[in-house]
């Protein structure tokens, strides 16, 4: 077998993992932030200043926030359930650190603290949680699309072939739930004020340059002979393509419908597209093409995958939106946070159930089909991420409270009360010490230019793959290669970062 068939015969007829596994895989990246703010609140009580040097910032932040999700899905898969743990007690170790050497200081009780924190006002206008919940799909995804053509990365986290649940399958649905949160629609609370059409016709001009990525990418995987995993999207589709189509549809479907009800546009999609695939011959078609044994002669038997599954994506946009819209609502207390944490843990619940019958009575979980249990499925793990990182900025405000005028870069701004009077509502204002830290913050500096990212890490990974035999690697050289990858696209985003670049021109 060639190099090009041997790279895509490591990549197929996969069968995914199991829902625990991923959802213990979730809790990482939320630890991995917990421990990276602990530790710059635990400098601040030691030194009396927040780490202001770019430089160990930058390697602070790779080595806590990046690394040990390199780690955790290559040389310590097999232990990956104790993984978590292991965070969580280093955690709970410095906070304790943290604790005990404040209460030298300050003799406040502990219940006293506790009743200060639910009082604690925080900054309505920015949710971190999102922020840091892009930046971490985004960096997951591009740890994925190198690491799944190396051999240490194991088998069951790449994409299923036709059902299945895979990390990358989740990988997917996760970088749609993530724009639409914060998408023209929801972010523009004017936008019912607007003239829809008008509106309609700039997200037309906005996706540009997704279709240009997605027609650059055809061409130079096409001009190089790279590998290929056709049942992924099918011969000529790519993801850039699904992106910018189901951003013009939703747009669509939001000048159609009012956007506080996208949530009864989803399901219906959802279901109305469940119900076709079971009682049509679509799924055959889907699966194995028009003539049963898999053609790909035609523009849509070549693209089926890529081109039918839009109908499923545009479901998780459109329930996506709602959650966006959901989260928005002004919400400036702690005690209004862990009021919308339980919330969402029990829509969680219920989505969990929905898939178990989803599951049972009609199909099981299929990214290449973009079915009814995929959408559930991505819905509900994409809240308990974000969930976890609520739960770990809202740790970190307590504990920020615990150490007067520590500060953590892409955390809750703590405010004073809305009800102050007007000599001193002009000063119930975030903290700024946070926005000037946030220079120097490698989550800001990827949510400055999340696309370049993504477009650098798709680059990056095809140049490693013609240049190096990734399937036979060894695995020091694995982790070297890796390491090198992603800290290159790091530091490329840190320099853009700290000088204000912005490489957006659409």
């Amino acid at each position: 077998m060639s190099q090009k068939h041997l790279k895509e015969a490591f990549v197929s007829n996969l069968n995914g993992t199991s829902l625990l596994e991923i959802s213990v895989g979730l809790s990482l990246a939320p630890l991995c932030l917990l421990c990276r703010g602990l530790l710059l609140i635990l400098y601040y009580l030691h030194y009396g200043k927040p780490l202001s040097s770019r430089k160990y910032s930058l390697l602070l932040d790779f080595l806590v926030l990046v690394s040990p999700l390199l780690f955790s899905c290559t040389v310590l898969s097999p232990v990956i359930f104790f993984v978590p743990p292991v965070i969580a007690a280093f955690c709970a170790g410095i906070f304790s650190k943290i604790y005990s050497q404040r209460k030298q200081e300050t003799r406040v009780p502990f219940r006293q603290v506790v009743k200060d924190f639910q009082k604690t006002y925080l900054d309505p206008e920015y949710i971190p949680a999102i922020t840091v919940f892009r930046v971490y799909v985004n960096v997951l995804t591009s740890i994925s699309i190198l690491a799944v053509d190396f051999p240490q990365y194991p088998r069951r986290y790449a994409k299923a072939e036709t059902y299945g649940t895979g990390v990358m399958d989740l990988g997917v649905g996760a970088f749609i739930f993530g724009n639409a949160v914060v998408c023209p629609e929801v972010r523009q609370r004017s936008y019912v004020t607007q003239p829809k059409f008008s509106h309609l016709a700039r997200q037309f001009f906005s996706i540009w340059p997704l279709i240009v990525l997605g027609i650059g990418r055809l061409l130079s995987v096409k001009s190089v002979e790279y590998h290929e995993h056709t049942s992924e999207y099918g011969v000529h589709w790519n993801f850039f393509f699904t992106l910018a189509f189901v951003r013009l549809a939703a747009s669509l479907l939001l000048a159609i419908f009012p956007k506080n009800n996208s949530w009864i546009v989803a399901i219906n999609l959802a279901v109305l597209y469940q119900l076709i695939l079971n009682a049509t011959s679509l799924k055959t078609f889907i699966l194995h093409g028009s003539d049963g044994r898999d053609t790909r002669v035609g523009v849509l038997n070549a693209n089926r995958e890529g081109l039918l599954s839009l109908f499923g994506y545009l479901a998780i946009y459109m329930a996506s939106v709602q959650v966006g819209l959901w989260l928005l609502k002004c919400r400036n207390s702690v005690k209004g946070w862990i009021e919308a944490v339980c919330f969402l843990l029990l829509t969680v619940l219920v989505l969990f159930v929905f898939l178990h019958v989803s599951q049972a009575y009609a199909d099981p979980v299929s990214r290449r089909m973009a079915n009814l249990s995929y959408c559930i499925w991505v819905v509900a793990h994409c809240l308990t991420f974000f969930i976890c990182f609520v739960v770990s900025d809202l740790t970190l405000v307590f504990t920020k409270l615990l150490v007067k005028g520590s500060s953590v870069p892409c955390c809750w701004n703590v405010v004073k009360p809305p009800n102050a009077s007007k000599k001193h509502e002009t000063e119930a204002v975030p903290m700024r010490r946070e926005g000037k830290l946030s220079h120097i913050c490698l989550i800001s500096a990827i949510n400055k230019n999340q696309l370049l990212f993504f477009l650098l890490a798709n680059v990056m990974t095809g140049i490693v793959n013609i240049l190096i035999d990734t399937i036979h690697s060894k695995t020091a050289f694995t982790l070297c290669i890796l390491h090198l990858y992603m800290f290159f696209n790091c530091l490329i985003m840190h320099i853009l970062h700290a000088k204000n670049i912005v490489l957006k021109f659409w």
